[in-house]
């Protein structure tokens, strides 16, 4: 028989959030012990806690479930997380999903925070560890870098338009030239940020070196990789990897009926596209095994994006595979498994003077040394 528990259902917004209090008890039944609406500020967070103490009156353990809505959620779950109490984050997605399969018609803030505390209360789910100083910092200049060159894009595709107008508009030409000129210096800028962050820690650099290893890897790929995933602190194997970034396989059969196979897609977007230009850069320069991946996916499928999908999921593993195994790619040589998971670093910067990682003659997208490489990284077109 399941032990009776407490959960914590918490609806978030920008100016304030609903929670939901309920026990699960041990006969599976859900009895709503209070809920409430408190302001997404500091002094609402010490409100809410005086709020759910004083309703947690037995001894039984307590868990929160909050929805990953943007930034909005992330001083609530750090506040928790301060407090010594166990938090789970979900995507919108999944709890959404879960809302449909009790049968809920009705969609409003205090049906959604009663959903979210049953789901909590139900499902086994993975608790939340908040990023690490290094990897937001990370995480924070890869995705502002993602903004500027797609509003850099953005941009261009209007001058596009402009110069093609059937009346030259001159004003409004100097100010898109302008606003590039800027994008231009704000983008240099952050690359030289990003690259400072890593080069700065001994260790860390030491590990994006691995990963570097493979030709067409650049950087600021590297980066991306390590940030969404807070140095795979979360990631057990593979298949989990796989699941977070979108790339695992989605069926679509029915007896007879065979359809088209996909992947997800449900899950970090941002991933995703920081593989997509390596996965090109390594089957243009023929490495293996990617190549011959994007060969076999290719002459079976006939369809070349599938193919550059495939590489960019191996590719994806292959770089998680040299950083938990802290080792060089070697193109002859197929890992036979993970080992166990070692320490990564430190948080706090070593000083400047440390080594930065060991140059290699490979080169990326960009010409560059493929550890150096600025330009493999997005692409506008999501996969």
């Amino acid at each position: 028989m399941m032990n009776s528990k407490y959960s914590v259902g918490i609806d978030m917004s920008k100016k304030d959030f609903k929670a939901c209090f309920i026990l699960f008890d041990a006969n599976q039944e859900v009895k709503i012990k209070a809920s409430r609406a408190f302001v997404n500020t500091l002094n609402g967070f010490e409100q809410f806690k005086e709020w759910y103490t004083k309703h947690q009156k037995e001894d039984l353990s307590i868990v929160f479930i909050l929805e990953a809505t943007g930034a909005y959620h992330e001083q609530l779950a750090w506040f928790l997380y301060k407090n010594k109490q166990n938090i789970n984050i979900v995507l919108p997605n999944r709890s959404k999903a879960f809302l449909i399969s009790l049968g809920q018609k009705s969609k409003n803030d205090k049906v959604d925070a009663k959903g979210l505390a049953v789901m909590g209360a139900v499902q086994k789910l993975k608790l939340w560890q908040p990023i690490s100083q290094a990897f937001y910092k990370l995480r924070s200049l890869t995705r502002h870098l993602e903004d500027l060159q797609n509003i850099r894009t953005s941009l261009i595709n209007q001058q596009e338009q402009v110069n093609y107008a059937m009346y030259e508009i001159k004003d409004v030409s100097k100010s898109i030239i302008a606003t590039l000129k800027t994008l231009d210096k704000q983008i240099a800028h952050c690359k030289k940020k990003i690259y400072s962050t890593i080069e700065k820690d001994e260790a860390l650099n030491k590990k994006v070196a691995y990963m570097t290893s493979i030709k067409g890897v650049g950087m600021l790929t590297a980066a991306i990789v390590m940030s969404e995933t807070n140095g795979f602190a979360l990631i057990n194997n593979v298949k989990q990897l796989v699941s977070y970034t979108g790339y695992d396989v989605k069926e679509n059969q029915s007896g007879s009926k065979v359809g088209k196979t996909r992947i997800t897609k449900k899950g970090n977007a941002h991933i995703r596209r920081a593989m997509h230009l390596p996965a090109f850069s390594t089957v243009r320069n023929k490495v293996k095994p990617f190549n011959e991946l994007y060969n076999r996916v290719y002459e079976k499928q006939g369809i070349k994006m599938k193919a550059y999908v495939a590489v960019q999921s191996k590719l994806l593993r292959m770089m998680y595979t040299l950083w938990k195994n802290e080792t060089m790619f070697d193109a002859n040589y197929q890992p036979s498994g993970i080992q166990e998971h070692k320490p990564l670093f430190s948080i706090d910067p070593i000083g400047e003077n440390n080594k930065t990682a060991e140059s290699k003659d490979s080169a990326a997208l960009d010409q560059l040394p493929c550890n150096q490489s600025h330009e493999a990284l997005f692409s506008v077109t999501q996969i």
